[in-house]
């Protein structure tokens, strides 16, 4: 019990200290934030998507639709469960149990904050890389055991598409990992957790180091990782228009939420990537410029205020609804949900909370910019053809990012270069 409790006076993560069971812990706790976020995600794209057209959205099912989610899984849970009579059953069910796992390892070496991961590994971009590109095999086995067209083009289409981008991809992270050489040993790091403390160490997020270099790294990413998750304008897999629903043409009930799950788990974990080599990951705001005691207490007293304007804004809805009958449950709903906010509210202002979860805070609030980013983008711009989807990987991201990277490495050893140079005019 002893070394349990220990560790929370450690400033390491469970695998550096060799904590199974915390380690275990971090996973439970992982994979239930994560699919509360997913359940989150889906109303609140519904609700801006609703806000961009001038609608709605979701109303009826609690007050402001807020329960929808839960009815959207009851449903799916409760539906028929269709097994096509041709299909591969083995590999049918089991291909979006792969996905699933796919899309939640990536979470391991995620850092949420310096002590919040599973584990600091030394290669944890590499991990990232590796694992992500590996759920296109789940795609493909669900189109390919379908045995249907429809499911099997659109498999054949996801692979094509996140070859393609993952190349550009992968030549835009390598520069982020060089940059992370230009320290005072000279020495860079493929670790997650290292590359947000060169960060810290260099006084400046990426997304502005060798200015403009870092930022179409950025740049190039945050196009790649769209394509990565299937998601508008890059959607080709599952074309509705044109596929039916794409590779998971034949799925119902519960075996597709699972897809759907995925598909928002990977949104979020490609997005704290970029989150993680671009924008600071876990740091706050200016953490070397506004530093000292009293902007640490500042800032740490932001995740308590932001949920309670929050419960504000819920108690002042719950006061301004209708007083007719036909709203008494939407009303004391909203007045019950804003209350559940002021509690998380006054816990995180807790002197012991508060400085824990800061970093948890600020790596959300990051993310978060990235997730509603992919719902404007699905509100705004049309589907590309697939013409269109492989010229801009393979003739425009590509060698920019080549162009990027070779750049990035110039810079880099442009001190060394100079050194030579003045030897040979010598």
């Amino acid at each position: 019990m002893r070394p349990f409790l220990d560790y929370l006076h450690s400033s390491v993560t469970p695998g550096e200290y060799g904590s199974y069971l915390w380690a275990v812990i971090y996973i439970l706790i992982i994979f239930a934030v994560a699919s509360v976020a997913v359940m989150l995600m889906t109303w609140l794209e519904r609700k801006i998507l609703a806000h961009m057209q001038v609608r709605l959205g979701p109303m009826r099912v609690g007050p402001h639709g807020l329960l929808q989610p839960i009815a959207d899984a009851l449903k799916l849970l409760t539906k028929e469960d269709i097994l096509p009579d041709e299909a591969d059953k083995v590999v049918f069910w089991f291909a979006p149990v792969w996905v699933m796992m796919i899309a939640f390892l990536n979470y391991v070496v995620l850092p949420f904050g310096r002590t919040h991961a599973v584990t600091d590994m030394n290669i944890g971009i590499l991990f990232v890389l590796g694992v992500s590109s590996l759920s296109v095999l789940g795609v493909i086995m669900a189109g390919w055991s379908s045995n249907s067209h429809y499911p099997l083009m659109g498999a054949l289409r996801s692979s094509a598409q996140m070859v393609s981008y993952e190349v550009a991809m992968g030549l835009a992270i390598v520069s982020a990992v060089l940059m992370t050489s230009l320290n005072s040993t000279g020495t860079g790091t493929l670790s997650m957790i290292g590359i947000v403390e060169a960060q810290k160490a260099a006084g400046r997020w990426y997304i502005f180091s060798m200015f403009p270099l870092g930022l179409i790294a950025f740049l190039i990413f945050a196009i790649a990782m769209i394509a990565e998750t299937n998601r508008a304008p890059f959607d080709l897999p599952e074309a509705e228009s044109e596929l039916v629903a794409g590779f998971h043409t034949e799925y119902s009930g519960f075996r597709w939420s699972l897809f759907f799950l995925a598909e928002y788990a990977a949104m979020i974990g490609i997005s704290s990537v970029a989150v993680t080599l671009w924008l600071g990951g876990y740091l706050r705001p200016f953490p070397n410029l506004l530093s000292g005691h009293s902007w640490d207490l500042a800032f740490s007293l932001f995740p308590g205020l932001i949920f309670a304007g929050m419960a504000l804004m819920c108690l002042i809805g719950a006061a301004r609804m209708p007083k007719i009958p036909q709203m008494k449950v939407q009303t004391i709903g909203l007045w019950l949900f804003g209350g559940v906010i002021a509690l998380i509210a006054v816990v995180l202002f807790l002197p012991g909370v508060r400085e824990r979860v800061q970093d948890i805070f600020w790596f959300a609030a990051k993310v978060a910019a990235f997730m509603y980013l992919y719902i404007w983008y699905r509100g705004t711009f049309p589907r590309y053809r697939f013409d269109q989807l492989m010229k801009l990987g393979w003739k425009v991201l590509l060698p920019v990012s080549l162009a990027v990277l070779i750049l990035t490495a110039l810079v880099g050893i442009r001190q060394d270069l100079s050194t030579v140079l003045m030897g040979v005019l010598r």
